[in-house]
C-alpha cells in the first residue's frame, strides 16, 4: 500500500511529472537538513513540515505534498 493515496495527491498537483519533480526536489531538501543538522548548523535549511513515523525523505515530502504543506505551481511559459 502506497501512502499518502496518489489521489490524495492529485489534489495538489497537475501532473505525474510535477508530483516526481516537486517530491524529489523537496526530499533532497529534507536530506540536507538532516545533514546540516548532524553537522551542528541547521540555520540554512527548512525542518520537515509534517509529524510522521516514517524516515523516508521522499515519504515524508510526499506527506507534505498530500498535506498541502508544499504548494506546487506550474512554472510561467517563459521560464
Amino acid at each position: 500500500m502506497i501512502n499518502p493515496r496518489m489521489d490524495k495527491l492529485h489534489e495538489n498537483v497537475e501532473s505525474n511529472y510535477a508530483l516526481v519533480i516537486a517530491a524529489a526536489k523537496r526530499a533532497r531538501q529534507i536530506n540536507a537538513y538532516y545533514h546540516a543538522l548532524g553537522e551542528g548548523s541547521y540555520e540554512e535549511y527548512v525542518p520537515p513540515m509534517v509529524q510522521t513515523s516514517s524516515h523516508n525523505q521522499l515519504t515524508i515530502a510526499l506527506e507534505e505534498i498530500a498535506q498541502g504543506k508544499l504548494l506546487v505551481e506550474k512554472p510561467k511559459a517563459d521560464e
